[in-house]
This record gives structure tokens, sequence and C-alpha cells, in this order.
């Protein structure tokens, strides 16, 4: 474990493959960056990763319902740990052209993080890509108002910080991942996206009848999807 920072979220799991055979992989958890969800649930899919060659690294951070979570501790956090990662991961692997990755509110939050500098691209599954059209739907019971403190009339400032959809095209190779048969993160949020904002960059890939977390199952008919997207963004 290493640690990014003073808090006790502010760490980070590393994973190290026996033997290295693809780029580092930073994987950001969902959970509709709820405080009852956390980094724990990244551990098959991490073991499965670093098995196949993959060192991964999975930073934890402050989520709604905690201490400094939410607006604007999350976001904080997650950058705070992209900018302290490469000097902490060096001396147990390269960290040069990482692939940045999170499901559901983490492929939110790695979407907005695709400007850190040395990233070689984005694996976005099932994501909250599109923050205002979340709020409206009422997308995980309010989770969009909860991180943030309102809606995009409300704090319009928050959203133009925190939204993918307000940020512009993607600046490196991006997949979004998503299942047709997601009833928590529909695909019409995240296919909006990408066709609007994604730019020329950004590819969605749409598996049929797949729901919300099969994307994360490495014991899944959809993990070879996944598996697929890491390595061509090496």
């Amino acid at each position: 474990m290493l640690r990014y920072g003073d808090h006790p979220e502010h760490v980070i799991d590393l994973r190290l493959p026996a033997t290295p055979a693809g780029p580092l992989v930073v994987f950001l958890h969902g959970g509709f960056w709820r405080a009852a969800y956390d980094r724990t649930h990244t551990g098959p899919l991490a073991a499965d990763l670093a098995a196949r060659g993959f060192p991964v690294a999975c930073p934890e951070y402050r989520r709604v319902g905690q201490p400094g979570g939410g607006w604007p501790g999350t976001l904080d956090d997650v950058e705070a740990a992209l900018a302290a990662l490469p000097g902490l991961v060096r001396p147990y692997a390269d960290p040069a052209g990482a692939v940045l990755a999170g499901h559901s509110a983490g492929g939110h939050l790695a979407l907005l993080n695709a400007h850190t500098p040395g990233l070689a691209g984005v694996v976005a599954l099932a994501p909250v890509a599109d923050l205002a059209e979340g709020h409206r739907t009422g997308m995980g019971s309010g989770a969009v108002a909860a991180l943030l403190g309102g809606g995009p009339h409300d704090v319009p400032e928050r959203f133009d910080r925190a939204d993918p959809a307000r940020r512009g095209p993607l600046p490196i190779p991006t997949v979004i991942i998503h299942g047709d048969a997601d009833a928590d993160v529909p695909l019409a949020n995240s296919a909006g996206y990408a066709a609007s904002v994604g730019g020329d960059l950004c590819r969605i890939q749409v598996l049929p009848g797949v729901e919300h977390f099969a994307v994360i199952d490495p014991l899944s008919e959809s993990w070879h999807h996944v598996l697929s997207a890491l390595a061509g963004l090496r």
C-alpha cells in the first residue's frame, strides 16, 4: 500500500505481476462517489490484471458521507493521487504510458482526469460521463447532487469543473465500454457524451445484453473486451 496524503483514505493499493507484460493500469472504483463503496471491490479485477502482466494501482479517495468527501474533496483527492502516483510507483513499476481506467463513478473520474500528463489513454467502463444528464434523470437516487451540492442551475461553477461533458474533446485515445442492459448508469448517458464531446480520439463499444457490473467481473464474458481495450492503448 502506498500513501499520497495524510488522510486515512489517501492510499493506493499496488499489485505487481510476476512478469510485467503490459502498461501500468490506474483503476478508479465506482459506487456513485458514496462512502458505502470503496476500492475493496476492485480486488478481483486487479488480481486478474496482475496475473496477466499488468501492474495495477487502485487509489482510494474521500467520498460523500465522509469528512471532506464530496465537493471538492473527492475531486481534489483523485487529482492528488494521480499527481503523486508516478513518483510513488517508480521503484516498483514503470509509470510511463499508464492507462487510466475506472468504472461507473470511477469512469467519470477517469474521463475528468484524461488531461493528466503522461497517460497513454483512458478506459471508462459504464461511466457517468455526463453529470448534468445524470442529475436530470435522477441517477443513483440523486448521487450527482449529493456529490456537488446541487444541480447545474444551483452550482454551475461546480459542474464546470466536475462534468466531463463540459470539458471538451478528450486529448488522448479513450475507449468507453458500456452494456445496453445497464439499469444503474444507462447507456444513453455515455453514448450522448461520446457523440457530442468525446472527440476524434474517443470510441464507444456497446455490449448487447450486458448490465452494469459485468464489465468489472473477470469471470464474465464481457471481461475480454476490457482486456482488449487496455492492451490496445499500450
